[in-house]
């Protein structure tokens, strides 16, 4: 199921279970501003790519795929703008949040600088350390705003 705007123009939705459960959209424009829900290692159908393997009380046991689930999430949000004509030129502000820094910190800057492209990606970041993510396999959640034509400027 690719990312679509059923109910109108300023909201995007990939049409996944927590949508409905939780009761949100993955992003919303609001003038010329576009704000994108956290976005993970989920694929269009809402299976999750490369999920880490999980130990006796359910918590990730190995972060090797930390990277993975990066890329994946960061090909989610650029699917997201592109429903509003917009990329990830136009992201001003991110925050990633990990379940371990240092996998993060191992993966982060060759990961971030392919998804924008460029050596110095032009928006302001932030990496905060959490205990858990919405999904127990779940290393990584990445949320955004851009505002479009912020690439031009």
């Amino acid at each position: 199921m690719a990312a679509s705007q059923p109910f109108n123009k300023q909201t995007a939705y990939w049409g996944v279970a927590w949508e409905e459960a939780y009761g949100y959209p993955q992003a919303r424009r609001v003038g010329n501003e576009i704000y994108v829900s956290g976005q993970f290692n989920h694929d269009e159908a809402g299976n999750l790519v490369a999920p880490a393997p999980l130990n006796a009380d359910g918590k990730p046991s190995d972060f090797s795929s930390m990277g993975e689930q990066m890329q994946v999430a960061y090909d989610n949000i650029s699917k997201l703008l592109a429903l509003y004509g917009a990329t990830l030129q136009d992201v001003v502000e991110e925050t990633l949040y990990v379940l371990d820094m240092d996998a993060a910190f191992a993966v982060v800057g060759k990961v971030r600088k392919a998804a924008y492209g460029t050596e110095r990606p032009q928006c302001a970041s932030n990496i905060i350390g959490v205990s858990r993510l919405a999904q127990r396999p779940q290393l990584i959640e990445i949320a955004c705003k851009a505002v479009i034509g912020a690439r031009d400027i």
